[in-house]
């Protein structure tokens, strides 16, 4: 039986149990709703450091920030429930505040949180989870599932936040849930024209760090008013962008040296300094400076231009990642998070009739193959096993580091066939039980070889 099944009758058994504790009940009832949902995701980081910037490029839509968590779900109509305390929630309007779209709390400002149904299609395997800043790692990670943690710098107080979200014997067995952000990277290097590609190479450089790599299982950057800008340009905008473009290099750097100097009354184009003021406040200056460029390089529609913006922003990476290390590993994150809420409850409400689940929680988080999988991850990725080159990269490929589906196990960069794929699959098997029967390897290779034959026997039957 597969983990995501182990787990379902788990609370299943859980809720017989329970059945005559109204709290333990509802306790698990919110986590078997829970477990059929999409992938929740907590985007969380420090005061300042762009969380809603972010989630408005994620949902394709630009919405003003709240103090409180604010949940974005995919729904067929633009709806907003305010949920204050337990009492039912309350349905309040969706107004426009200039260009950004705002959530009419009115009374309930001071809500617990807010929560936003959008048809947008990012919002279709994801649920995205806004967090205050001042939100603690608890509060953060209480009802999501995985974490995307922006920073600018891996500074103390990130390191701190990161550990604490892995704080838990279940999480550290299960190290699966979390991708770091480095946000803002056009600010980097004062916001020179080639910001985002040094943003680029300092995440790689974090993700070889010895003290980030077991807290996530990515770095990435991205520039988050071009990604916002990349979903939500809209066509004055592109006009006046298109307008600015006509001066020459030189003679618009010459005025984006400061934003006054950009929105000041001697500028060379015929252009209102408020609409001027405007585009500051959508892109920056790098943003300014990269589109005028971008549009000077032939990248002269709007359809042209927002493509490589989404490229050149970091969004599609964000996105590749939140699909390669969230939603592809929904079954086990949500499993994951079930077995944290269980292993809570039987701490918060010890039942001699529970010995059984409680056993058969700790032969899960021992013996299941998915978080063996993710050990063998996070003990490749941070140095505590240590195999040779080809084998490290091929044992990190196919235990789903690069993605769970086959074709990303397998090393395929293109459709292969059912034979390819199976004789690329026995090719690998046999190698692997070869190390795994080796007895010159050493106990921690040969653990390591039997984990990834175990997965090269999984993945046999589906091309049988």
């Amino acid at each position: 039986m597969t983990l995501d099944r182990v787990v379902w009758s788990m609370l299943q058994e859980a809720l017989g149990v329970y059945r005559d504790s109204p709290r333990a009940t509802a306790w698990l009832r919110s986590h078997v709703e829970r477990y059929t949902e999409p992938v929740r995701i907590a985007v969380a980081g420090r005061s300042r450091i762009g969380k809603s910037t972010v989630v408005n490029a994620l949902v394709g839509d630009e919405f003003t920030s709240q103090s409180s968590f604010v949940w974005y779900r995919g729904g067929t109509e633009q709806r907003a429930h305010v949920f204050n305390g337990p009492g039912r929630p309350h349905e309040v309007g969706i107004g426009r505040r200039g260009s950004r779209n705002h959530v009419e709390t009115g009374q309930f400002d001071r809500s617990d949180r807010i929560v936003v149904d959008w048809p947008a299609r990012t919002l279709r395997d994801v649920v995205l989870i806004d967090a205050p800043s001042a939100a603690t790692p608890e509060q953060v990670l209480g009802d999501a599932d995985a974490l995307l943690y922006l920073m600018r710098h891996v500074q103390d107080e990130d390191l701190k936040f990161l550990q604490s979200a892995n704080d838990h014997p279940i999480a550290r067995t299960a190290a699966v849930h979390t991708v770091a952000v480095l946000a803002r990277a056009d600010e980097i290097g004062a916001g020179r024209i080639d910001a985002l590609s040094s943003a680029k190479q300092i995440a790689r450089r974090y993700r070889r760090d010895p003290a980030v790599q077991p807290l996530c299982q990515n770095v990435v950057s991205v520039a988050g008013l071009l990604a916002v800008a990349a979903k939500t340009l809209r066509e004055d905008e592109f006009a006046a962008l298109r307008v600015l473009s006509s001066l020459g290099r030189e003679e618009l750097e010459d005025h984006l040296l400061s934003a006054d100097r950009f929105a000041g009354e001697q500028f060379p184009l015929t252009m209102e300094p408020a609409v001027r003021q405007a585009l500051l406040e959508r892109f920056g200056i790098f943003g300014v400076r990269l589109i005028t460029a971008l549009i000077r390089q032939g990248f002269d529609s709007q359809v042209k231009l927002t493509g490589q913006l989404v490229q050149r922003s970091g969004l599609g990476e964000l996105r590749d990642s939140i699909a390669v290390h969230f939603v592809e590993r929904r079954e086990v994150l949500k499993a994951r998070s079930a077995l944290l809420a269980l292993d809570v409850l039987f701490r918060m409400e010890p039942r001699q009739n529970a010995r059984k689940l409680m056993a058969d929680l700790e032969r899960v988080v021992a013996s299941a193959h998915d978080f063996r999988e993710l050990r063998l991850v996070a003990a490749l990725q941070s140095g505590r096993t240590k195999l040779p080159a080809e084998l490290q990269t091929e044992a990190l490929r196919l235990v789903g580091a690069e993605g769970v589906a086959p074709l990303a196990r397998l090393g395929f960069e293109y459709e292969a066939d059912a034979r390819e794929l199976r004789e690329a699959l026995l090719d690998a098997l046999v190698r692997w039980q070869a190390l795994a029967a080796d007895v010159h390897a050493t106990h921690a290779h040969r653990k390591a070889a039997q984990i990834v034959v175990r997965t090269c026997e999984g993945l046999l039957p589906q091309f049988s």
